[in-house]
């Protein structure tokens, strides 16, 4: 299983972090590891002092394939959900005034959280899907597959140049606007078209 993320999909999100909107997805990836095992606690990493949060649409992939066409590449997902690309944001910025890798910003165990999945034959419009994250209650995130920079579609065909995907394989869309630092006993709650996918408690 490989879990694929696309970076700065939502304009606003470039756009808030100071980064240039891309032309083409910014890929990247985490290892199986960094994915949050069910009913596993959260613990804040002990090598970050600034821990933020990226709420974002996940996809499963459900067929194999290999340079998928945009026209065929819906054939090769078959669920959606919401998930957190947990980000040690002072690690990153030290990385990136380098221009060395974000992997350790990014990639570290635990660091992808995915909530309930929901069959995409229950959703009535997957271009306009819907979501949100909640922090301690209030709402902090707010995203529609609509605002993305590259639609569903396009992340499986151009993710397929570069990389196999597989059965079981995870995408990361990308987060909208809004990604913000949490604490030690922050409650972290995750909607899909207002129904909650997940609910964890940083430890």
């Amino acid at each position: 299983m490989k879990i694929f993320c696309i970076g700065r999909n939502y304009v606003a999100h470039a756009k808030e972090l100071g980064n240039d909107v891309p032309d083409e997805p910014v890929i990247f990836m985490k290892p199986k590891s960094a994915l949050l095992q069910a009913h596993t606690p959260f613990y804040y990493p002990e090598f970050t002092n600034e821990l933020h949060y990226e709420a974002e649409l996940v996809l499963r992939i459900s067929k194999n394939g290999k340079y998928i066409q945009d026209r065929y590449a819906s054939k090769y997902y078959d669920a959606v959900t919401v998930g957190i690309d947990f980000t040690a944001r002072d690690i990153q910025n030290e990385l990136k005034e380098k221009g060395l890798p974000w992997e350790k910003a990014k990639a570290w165990d635990n660091s992808a959280v995915i909530g309930k999945w929901v069959p995409l034959t229950e959703i009535k419009g997957k271009k306009e899907i819907h979501f949100s994250l909640q922090k301690n209650k209030e709402v902090v995130q707010e995203g529609n597959s609509s605002l993305m920079i590259f639609n569903f579609d396009t992340i499986v065909a151009q993710i397929s140049n570069y990389f196999s995907v597989n059965i079981g394989d995870l995408i990361f869309t990308g987060t909208p606007a809004g990604v913000g630092e949490c604490v030690v006993g922050d409650e972290l709650e995750g909607f899909l078209e207002g129904k909650s996918m997940f609910n964890i408690e940083i430890k």
